[in-house]
């Protein structure tokens, strides 16, 4: 009975095993069918490019840093995510950058994190050609500045770039503008005008809130209007060229300021403000800019003092990691400007740089990150002082503070950080 209940045991796992190969053989048929069927396949002009570009892009930035940081697994997948950052941002306008038709697209951000994005800003940028004419519309809004950039070609030409104030342009009572963008003023038009620079190719709109939660973004729309609105199929030819277009652009977006914080370390400004000059790379005009690179054990802290000009309308402080990624603001208490960081009882604005909350109100939360960028703004300032840096131990933090200065508990931190999450998320980001 035994030798039966084998026999029929073991003809039953023949049997399975027999099934199984028979379907082995069959998948494996049918993968071998596929791949003769993709063999046959024409390659698509372009796709290669891309493929091979995301591919590169990595080590191409990893190569910019020291031997320590190439060999550091944490940083190897930190530089990935910013090289998928640029691709990102690059894809975004390569999809929907249109000079005839277009739109103000995302480009860095808390998301796409490359370009060291000002945490109070949101960057958003529309393709455009020299000899279009436009016409931008919209409501004004109340930001603290609302800006569009003319962008032209590297080495196309120098000085500062063009800039419109969105704020500064007549409305009518419902607070409405509408302004026309062209080389030229329209032959018999009488109404806003915006000289469009022979080499422009982008506009960049920089939206920057200082209350996020208060103030009210501006409403845009750009169209094109020295053409019909009818937008055809667009040529293979056209579309080739813009996937080949892609890769260059992200080789160069995300290789820009991988290495920024190293060539400031290497001047010898840690713990120390630097005074850079980003004008020519874009900076915003009337935007003064101090910076130093931070390394901080865990019990360790910089409390950043300055006075504060009689007239600023904007001010701020915001960090980045070791690859001048900036530090996630949206779930980290890692950013401050002047309205969220007040001056204390003597007018002086003191900030605590740590890893850990010291209970101080004006903190900026390294958020995991032992070295990186402290950067700090004045915009339309009055005067444009420097910031002096003590480095402490925070168990001597008191000591280098006013007795009256701002505090907080754990759970009012908490609640403060979600209420700047909450109202950030809540901003208009396209």
């Amino acid at each position: 009975m035994l030798i039966r209940v084998f026999s029929l045991r073991t003809a039953a796992l023949l049997a399975v095993a027999g099934l199984a190969l028979a379907g082995s053989r069959v998948a494996a048929q049918e993968n071998e069918a596929d791949m003769t069927a993709q063999a046959q396949v024409p390659a698509i002009e372009g796709w290669d490019a891309v493929i091979d570009g995301l591919r590169d892009l990595p080590a191409l930035m990893l190569a910019r840093l020291p031997a320590d940081q190439q060999n550091d697994p944490q940083v190897q997948q930190e530089v990935a995510r910013l090289a998928l950052a640029a691709f990102g941002s690059v894809a975004l306008d390569t999809l929907g950058g249109d000079a005839d038709f277009p739109q103000f697209l995302p480009t860095i951000g808390q998301v796409l994190g490359v370009g060291q994005p000002n945490a109070d800003t949101i960057y958003r940028a529309a393709r455009i050609a020299p000899d279009g004419v436009y016409r931008l519309t919209g409501t004004r809004g109340n930001l603290n500045q609302a800006v569009i950039g003319q962008v032209v070609p590297r080495n196309a030409e120098t000085g500062s770039r063009a800039y419109l104030d969105l704020n500064a342009l007549p409305v009518d009572n419902e607070d409405r503008f509408s302004v026309i963008i062209s080389a030229t003023r329209p032959q018999g038009y009488n109404g806003d005008w915006w000289e469009l620079r022979p080499a422009a190719n982008r506009l960049l709109l920089r939206l920057v809130a200082y209350d996020w939660a208060g103030e009210v973004s501006p409403t845009l729309a750009l169209e094109r209007i020295d053409r019909p609105m009818a937008r055809g199929r667009v040529p293979a030819a056209v579309l080739e060229q813009r996937l080949r277009g892609l890769p260059v652009a992200a080789g160069f977006l995300g290789p820009m300021f991988v290495d920024h914080v190293e060539q400031v370390r290497a001047e010898g400004f840690v713990h120390r403000f630097k005074v850079p000059d980003f004008t020519m790379i874009g900076g915003l005009d009337g935007q003064f800019y101090y910076e130093t690179v931070y390394d901080l054990a865990d019990d360790e802290a910089l409390v950043i003092e300055t006075a504060v000009p009689e007239v600023c309308p904007y001010r701020s402080l915001i960090l980045t990691n070791g690859i001048y990624e900036t530090t996630d603001w949206y779930n980290n208490h890692a950013s401050l400007n002047g309205h969220q960081g007040p001056v204390d009882s003597d007018g002086k604005w003191r900030v605590v740089v740590s890893a850990r909350d010291p209970g101080v109100a004006n903190w900026l939360d390294t958020a995991g990150y032992p070295t990186g960028m402290i950067q700090g703004r004045w915009t339309n300032c009055s005067d444009t002082p420097v910031p002096s840096i003590t480095l402490v131990k925070l168990a001597d933090l008191d000591a280098h503070l006013p007795a009256d200065v701002a505090r907080v508990t754990p759970e009012q931190r908490d609640e403060i950080t979600r209420a700047r999450r909450q109202a950030m998320m809540q901003r208009p980001h396209w």
